[in-house]
């Protein structure tokens, strides 16, 4: 008897290089790779969506738009090229209104898309219905999803199979147009057999024609044995990546699935020569990029602290890059407390994001001493309705501390008051107001606009960029310790026979020098620092010297983990001194702004 052939699609140029490099990838290096790809018979692709629209902007200075259409050049017009869309949000963080939710639609159509992969992290189906309508209004098939994780150890209330099928039966009853159903695993944490069950039901409830596809990571270690388990259910199709974006944080390897499915009844149509052909290839084009040794690693721990393989890296990422990293393992651990708090959303974009980003401030600013504003507004339904209620604790301080009350009705009704905001945009900085403008100043913001400025930056990282260390250098500290001090010269003030001199000894060499004191100067007036709350990045300063402010005045406004939070005065008084420029890095305590009477 024929074994039963499974589909797959190769989602090594979107996900994979979201799980493996943070989505920091040019579209150059990676185009031989894919060609070799399509050489060895693939043609099923993930070409976009998700952290791969906004990182493109954001990090490698480009334009997702223009990676798309390369994309299509090299696989040619028979491919299914697929993105990821997250409802309401399409591929932004933040919500979009009706108008750039269409606009998504159009545009990834025009630039050679065929088919959107489209969730809401609270399985609300209310998040999906204009999104999915537009999808489908454009042409473009409609993959809708249900996202799948295991809650933490002592949770219970949500993500069960009960809960996926009584989703399932109401979107089949629903009027939402869809094409094919994806049952979406971020984090990797669902066991087998939840699997297993899930798929068996949903299998039975489904008409026969209807294609059932399962997304998962290996981060647990399981992902393998969730496909199996599918597989064996009646799934249809899953997702698989190449070497050397696969495995840990990324999909399990089409060659490892290959191999896992020998003696049984199923199998994959691939040529595995091929296949390891485009491997190598792909290997070589990736060669130079730096890969986070946490994005290869299998993590028993993930299921108690639920975090999806794609964000685990891009956040490893950007703590690198504020100097945190060695905050990393506090953070992953005090997700576990947030997410049993904030009423079990799955832990995917942007939900994911706004867990992590509240471990982070629970970890650098004290346990719920300050809410992620995005965190706030999820417990306070400005996003939908979350699985289960959340504590209502965290409500009341969401809505002290942002000053909100509960929100019941329809997301989308907040976020259309100015349509012609986007254009004003453009307008004010002299662009173009071509759709494709308007949808990144929309979805990327002032990341967005200073794109197409031409201001953006380059933030790839590669070993040959790496500044090497001298064969002598001492063995570097832990991440996870914290870093030293910086060494330098150390000076002394010295008396002799009633004159001052200033000593300097070097480190070292031990080399003195010494020169006269320079006369004390008159101790400035006293003054306010204002510090740091967080580490992070400084994305704009909105006061100068001499500037008079108020009490809860904004300063500037500070960048981390993705999450902007304006630094406020403390007092009414007059800014005496500036201590940093935008694009500066920070760390919790550092001097920002000075303030005098």
């Amino acid at each position: 008897m024929a074994k039963k052939v499974v589909q797959f699609m190769d989602t090594s140029f979107r996900d994979g290089f979201q799980s493996v490099f943070g989505a920091r990838v040019a579209t150059a290096d990676f185009l031989p790779a894919l060609e070799a790809a399509v050489e060895a018979g693939t043609r099923h692709f993930e070409a976009g969506g998700g952290a791969r629209f906004q990182s493109l902007f954001f990090y490698c200075n480009e334009s997702a738009f223009e990676m798309m259409d390369a994309f299509r050049k090299v696989t040619g017009p028979e491919a299914d090229l697929q993105t990821l869309a997250r409802g309401i949000n399409v591929v932004a963080l933040s919500q979009q209104p009706r108008e750039m939710i269409d606009l998504h639609a159009k545009l990834f159509r025009k630039h050679g898309i065929t088919t959107i992969r489209n969730f809401d992290a609270l399985n609300d189906l209310h998040n999906l219905q204009y999104s999915g309508e537009r999808i489908a209004a454009h042409g473009l098939h409609h993959q809708i999803c249900i996202t799948l994780m295991d809650l933490p150890p002592g949770c219970e209330g949500a993500h069960t199979p009960d809960d996926y099928l009584g989703m399932l039966r109401k979107l089949l009853d629903s009027d939402i147009p869809f094409h094919s159903i994806c049952f979406k695993d971020s984090t990797g944490t669902s066991n087998p057999r939840k699997v297993h069950d899930t798929i068996r039901a949903a299998r039975k409830l489904v008409p026969e024609d209807m294609v059932l596809h399962l997304h998962t990571h290996d981060t647990a270690g399981t992902a393998i044995s969730q496909y199996l388990g599918a597989i064996e259910a009646g799934i249809d199709r899953v997702d698989l990546a190449m070497s050397p974006v696969s495995g840990g944080t990324a999909q399990p390897d089409i060659l490892t699935l290959w191999h896992a499915l020998k003696g049984t009844d199923y199998a994959l149509d691939i040529d595995p020569d091929k296949i390891i052909h485009a491997e190598e290839v792909f290997a070589d084009c990736m060669k130079d990029y730096f890969v986070p040794p946490e994005s290869r690693m299998v993590s028993p721990l993930i299921p108690f602290s639920p975090m999806p393989g794609g964000a685990l890296t891009a956040n490893t990422m950007m703590m690198r890059d504020t100097g945190t990293l060695h905050l990393y393992p506090q953070v992953i651990k005090e997700m576990s407390e947030v997410v049993r708090r904030g009423g079990f959303g799955t832990s995917v974009t942007p939900v994911s994001q706004f867990y992590f980003q509240q471990a982070y401030l629970n970890v650098t600013a004290g346990r719920w001493q300050k809410l992620n504003p995005q965190y706030g507004n999820m417990v306070l339904g400005y996003f939908g309705r979350t699985p289960v209620a959340p504590d209502p604790e965290i409500v009341k301080l969401a809505s002290e501390q942002l000053g909100k009350s509960i929100f019941t009705g329809d997301p989308l009704d907040l976020l259309d008051d100015d349509p012609d905001q986007v254009d004003k945009l453009l307008q004010e900085n002299g662009l173009e107001l071509s759709e494709e403008n308007r949808f990144i100043a929309a979805s990327c913001e002032d990341k967005g606009v200073d794109f197409l400025l031409g201001k953006g930056k380059l933030m790839i990282r590669k070993q040959s960029d790496e500044v090497k260390a001298p064969a002598s250098a001492p063995v570097a500290s832990s991440p996870t310790s914290t870093p030293p001090p910086p060494m330098g010269p150390r000076s002394y003030t010295i008396t002799v026979e009633g004159h001052a001199y200033q000593v300097q000894v070097a480190e070292g060499s031990g080399a003195v020098q010494t020169t006269p004191a320079t006369p004390a100067m008159a101790a400035p007036a006293a003054g306010t620092d204002v510090p740091a709350p967080t580490p992070g990045n400084i994305v704009r300063i909105e006061v100068a010297p001499g500037d008079p402010v108020e009490a809860n005045q904004t300063l500037l406004v500070l960048e981390a983990m993705k999450m902007e939070s304006e630094v406020k005065s403390p007092q009414a008084g007059i800014v005496q001194t500036v201590h940093v420029k935008a694009g500066d890095t920070v760390r919790t305590g550092d001097r920002l702004v000075t303030l005098g009477e």
